[in-house]
């Protein structure tokens, strides 16, 4: 069954960041059987001297394929890599939640977030509302307004850059579009107005390949260039522009 797994401060200035952890955890739930991550996306919040935050106030979340009856062991797994693994004077907030019976008030929520001061008791009404697994697990627990968000911002399939997908942090060079489609868990590779590029156009795929959330798709976002002279036609997108997403 189809999860998506929220977590957020889980870092301080010293450590590393959350979504390094996000990836770790994703590699834990594998190993120990428990499911399959498909993607882990970064989520952007609200940025406001109200909130805290260690640096970009940016949530991650994991897509997850659990096994049948696997729900309580994740739970678990995902609670006691948290406790071990955040950094001291954290916040760190986790949620999980069946991703078909997310509603739009949890999209909603979501949403609020990147432009709205929210609060621990409004996330905590909404997961019961919704019956979604939130709780916090280190400091003061205000993480869980940013796991919660994060799950909803990734349920509506159009927010947010992937920092892990099948075979996407390993790319460099030269590739052909049909080839990245097949070996990585890129399902679109695009220009900026959404047009897809032929399977057989050479992509660059250098110096930061990262997806973005696209219509429920892992986008690749790519610009023609001037030129075909360097042995290929399409090269990504500049950074900036990718972190806008």
């Amino acid at each position: 069954m189809r999860y998506l797994i929220g977590v957020d401060d889980t870092d301080n200035l010293e450590s590393r960041g959350t979504g390094f952890r996000a990836r770790c955890l994703g590699v834990d739930l594998a190993k120990a059987g428990l499911a399959r991550v498909d993607g882990v996306s970064r989520h952007q919040l609200f940025v406001h001297p109200d909130i805290p935050y260690t640096s970009h106030n940016s949530s991650l979340c994991l897509d997850a394929d659990v096994v049948s009856g696997g729900y309580d062991d994740v739970v678990a797994l995902c609670r006691e890599f948290l406790l071990r693994e955040s950094a001291e004077g954290s916040d760190a907030g986790l949620c999980i939640a069946g991703f078909d019976a997310l509603d739009g008030e949890v999209i909603e929520f979501g949403q609020n977030a990147q432009h709205t001061v929210l609060n621990q008791e409004q996330a905590r009404s909404l997961a019961q509302r919704a019956g979604v697994h939130l709780e916090g697990l280190t400091g003061d627990h205000g993480g869980i307004i940013g796991a919660l968000a994060g799950v909803g911002l990734r349920k509506s399939g159009n927010d947010g850059r992937f920092v892990w997908l099948k075979g996407v942090r390993e790319l460099s060079g030269l590739a052909r579009a049909g080839d990245l489609l097949q070996t990585t868990g890129v399902d679109v590779i695009a220009d900026r107005d959404g047009n897809p590029v032929p399977p057989e156009a050479i992509v660059c795929v250098d110096p930061w390949p990262r997806a973005v959330l696209l219509g429920a798709r892992a986008v690749l976002l790519v610009e023609k260039t001037e030129s075909d002279n360097d042995g290929f036609e399409w090269r990504l997108l500049p950074r900036e522009e990718i972190r806008r997403y």
